[in-house]
């Protein structure tokens, strides 16, 4: 069973994923939060395997959450959601050692299979997006 923490401080959208992902026999919702700054505090006592972090959240922007995260429990890994996808955003997820990068727009579906390769240690980044990351790194 995949253990997963859902950060998402719109409260419709937070309920629908996790109503989503609850019908996935081997995902568990093991905590919910609303802001970035109780990210760590709620993983700390919860243990999830996988934070799906909202990059724009109240208290502490997703990314700076993800990598304090990184830094206090390591072996969660962390899948970023993203309503734009901006190619700078990208290239500070990976520096925050962000396993995952994702638009919002993708199917519910994808989110389940991008869970369960960041739960295994693989890597997902929506491809659009690493293509105009890669551009203009020229």
């Amino acid at each position: 069973m995949i253990r997963v923490l859902l950060a998402e401080d719109m409260t419709m959208l937070r309920q629908a994923l996790t109503a989503l992902l609850s019908l996935e026999d081997d995902i568990e919702i093991v905590a919910e939060v609303a802001a970035g700054d109780v990210i760590v505090a709620t993983a700390l006592r919860t243990r999830p395997d996988v934070a799906v972090i909202d990059i724009e959240l109240p208290g502490m922007d997703g990314l700076s959450a993800a990598a304090e995260l990184h830094a206090r429990l390591p072996e969660c890994r962390t899948l970023i959601l993203t309503c734009v996808g901006q190619p700078g955003n990208l290239r500070r997820a990976l520096s925050a050692h962000v396993a995952g990068f994702m638009v919002k727009n993708s199917r519910p579906k994808e989110l389940a299979e991008a869970i369960r390769t960041v739960a295994g240690g693989g890597r997902v980044v929506d491809p659009q997006l690493a293509f105009a990351a890669s551009d203009l790194s020229r």
